[in-house]
């Protein structure tokens, strides 16, 4: 079984005997590579949709990881209880709201209590998710930047601490750790924003309607990227 870069990356950060929530599993592909490889105590592998839910029963049957992984049809962290004493999560390739919103769930449901690492790899609203990690006192440890069939992701590694967290604006728009690195990936991500913004600037000059705030917003954020990037 081969993965994806981004999810080797993933698979990379997952704590050795890990036990192992994989809430959107996509075929089970991420917990059964590491379950192959000896690298967790079990994993349930969860699912909201019936299609995605069949073809991971039938990746784990296939590799004969049944005591391994567990795959569960279910809404986010709704597959999990405390019973199953997992202490890692991982949710990746959805947006960054939706990932709060799954995290969020599973938090007044108690379930993530036990959870110390959450590996998380959002497609899009990275700052949505550091944001919930700040307020939820789970401090980002690593994180990781990728480009993959001509789409950038990042992946952000957080530990859950006794202390409360703080992180600047700019630590929760760009990353606590990329801007130290500011590799090529990071660059092109945030120059492809910068045509995203003046695209956005030149349809607000356009409109008809008072778009001040619009623009001192987004003009706001261009000028914290040029100065990121330059």
């Amino acid at each position: 079984m081969k993965l994806s870069k981004r999810l080797e990356m993933v698979a990379q950060c997952v704590p050795i005997g890990a036990r192992l929530a994989d809430i959107g599993s996509d075929h089970a592909y991420l917990p059964s590579y590491l379950a192959m490889h000896k690298r967790i105590e079990f994993a349930i592998a969860g699912e909201v949709v019936q299609g995605p839910f069949e073809s991971a029963k039938t990746t784990v049957d296939l590799q004969c990881l049944n005591q391994y992984v567990d795959v569960r049809l279910g809404d986010g962290l709704d597959v999990v209880c405390l019973d199953d004493k997992i202490d890692t999560v991982t949710i990746c390739g959805m947006g960054g709201e939706l990932i709060t919103q799954i995290l969020e769930r599973g938090r007044l449901a108690g379930v993530l209590q036990n959870v110390h690492t959450l590996i998380l790899q959002p497609n899009m609203a990275e700052s949505h998710v550091r944001k919930w990690l700040m307020a939820h006192q789970y401090r980002v440890e690593q994180e990781y930047i990728l480009k993959e069939n001509q789409k950038i992701y990042e992946i952000i590694v957080a530990h859950a601490s006794i202390n409360s967290v703080a992180y600047t604006e700019k630590e929760v728009m760009f990353g606590v750790y990329l801007p130290l690195e500011k590799s090529d990936t990071f660059i092109e991500k945030w120059t492809n924003e910068l045509q995203k913004i003046d695209d956005v600037l030149g349809h607000l000059e356009k409109s008809s309607r008072d778009t001040t705030d619009k623009k001192a917003y987004f003009l706001r954020k261009k000028q914290s990227i040029e100065e990121m990037i330059q």
